[in-house]
């Protein structure tokens, strides 16, 4: 009986641990069947790991579930990432290159990308902590580039994101000017390969 006694006195905190990680992950999951589309205007701050700024920058972020993502830096370079619900599409203008590879290839490599992904086996790769408002996403795999993503809201109304990576960058999002998508909208989550850009296909799966 003494035995028994130990093994939960041992067990019962991983217990409470982990229904409080699932309990906030529910939580984000529900703040974000609140958003099915969204379109902000963002800045971008970048610090060092001294917490030096090394990058400022602007551009518009939408998202429409599932898994349709936007991301067009405009300020001080352009830069260009559309998910268009199979594939994600990663643009240099300056380069003239184009890269692309699955969705789930850039799930794993970040978790921003759960903000348009609902799929639990995927959902259960990560640590979803919550605290005033803010909720932390973290990978269980030490392989993911990405240390952390912070999401915040006030209200229903997503205000910023930022997102720490394995070197100690911080880059900080903040949203302003939002919107919801409306259908005519909805063709920034298309992809059209511009002419004489090189395109560099990473898709595991790739479709001919």
């Amino acid at each position: 009986m003494r035995k028994t006694l130990s093994i939960l006195a041992i067990s019962l905190p991983l217990l409470v641990s982990g229904y409080a990680q699932a309990s906030e992950s529910g939580l984000l999951k529900a703040k974000l069947a609140e958003i099915s589309t969204l379109k902000a205007n963002f800045t971008q701050t970048v610090t060092d790991i001294n917490n030096k700024e090394i990058q400022k920058g602007s551009g518009v972020f939408a998202l429409a579930y599932p898994n349709q993502f936007y991301w067009h830096l405009t300020e001080p370079d352009e830069s260009l990432i559309v998910a268009d619900g199979r594939d994600v599409w990663i643009y240099n203008p300056f380069a003239e290159e184009v890269s692309v590879m699955d969705l789930n290839q850039a799930i794993n490599a970040s978790p921003i990308a759960l903000l348009v992904h609902r799929d639990e086996e995927t959902w259960s790769k990560y640590t979803v902590t919550n605290e005033e408002g803010c909720f932390s996403i973290s990978p269980k795999s030490i392989d993911a580039g990405v240390e952390s993503v912070d999401v915040c809201f006030e209200g229903n109304t997503l205000t910023q994101m930022v997102m720490q990576d394995q070197q100690g960058n911080v880059s900080q999002f903040m949203l302003s000017d939002q919107t919801a998508i409306t259908g005519d909208e909805l063709s920034m989550f298309k992809f059209t390969v511009p002419d004489d850009v090189d395109i560099d296909d990473q898709r595991l799966n790739t479709v001919n």
